[in-house]
């Protein structure tokens, strides 16, 4: 489980990918730039991101197929993608978008400190859900851990209520071994 939050940046045109990682910088995030829908499963493919920014009008594998095959998948489906096109204001588009599973629909221009402030909001969330899985595993390993010495506990005290010989060396024994694991 990597510690830093990424942003996958998917534009075919390097300078947008530029301009977005411009607007990012500074944020708690590494951007990882591809250009094309291809790319971008691939990337998904080995690394985990906190947001994905996809630009919705590419050649071959547009954004809209993208997302689907991005939400298709059970490992990527909770990765929020926010949709980023030049685009006339077209309700239809931003209708598609949200169909194919968008968090949200930009169009360009858009303000870069509204995106900002967008992806922190998302870096954020997955910061916190890494924070609480961690957390989450500490708790279940203290459960077994608590129920290992229970249970041993519970064997000494049978042992030391019995009358026989060395039933106390190995109540003893027991107990000295969940101590030390």
């Amino acid at each position: 489980m990597s510690g830093t939050a990424k942003a996958l940046l998917v534009d075919d045109r390097k300078d947008n990918l530029l301009a977005l990682e411009a607007i990012l910088q500074g944020l708690p995030v590494k951007s990882v730039a591809v250009e094309s829908g291809e790319a971008a499963l691939k990337q998904l493919l080995v690394d985990d991101f906190a947001v994905i920014l996809l630009d919705a009008q590419m050649p071959d594998m547009d954004g809209f197929e993208t997302a689907n095959h991005i939400k298709r998948r059970e490992r990527t489906r909770h990765v929020p993608i926010i949709f980023l096109t030049a685009a006339d204001r077209d309700a239809q588009l931003a209708l598609r978008g949200y169909a194919a599973g968008a968090v949200d629909y930009l169009t360009k221009p858009f303000d870069p400190w509204v995106l900002r402030a967008k992806v922190s909001v998302f870096v954020d969330l997955w910061t916190k859900s890494r924070q609480l899985a961690a957390h989450s595993e500490d708790v279940r390993e203290r459960d077994a851990r608590w129920k290992s010495l229970t249970e041993a506990v519970d064997a000494a005290t049978v042992l030391l209520r019995s009358d026989l010989d060395g039933d106390k060396e190995r109540a003893i024994a027991l107990l000295e071994q969940a101590r030390w694991g």
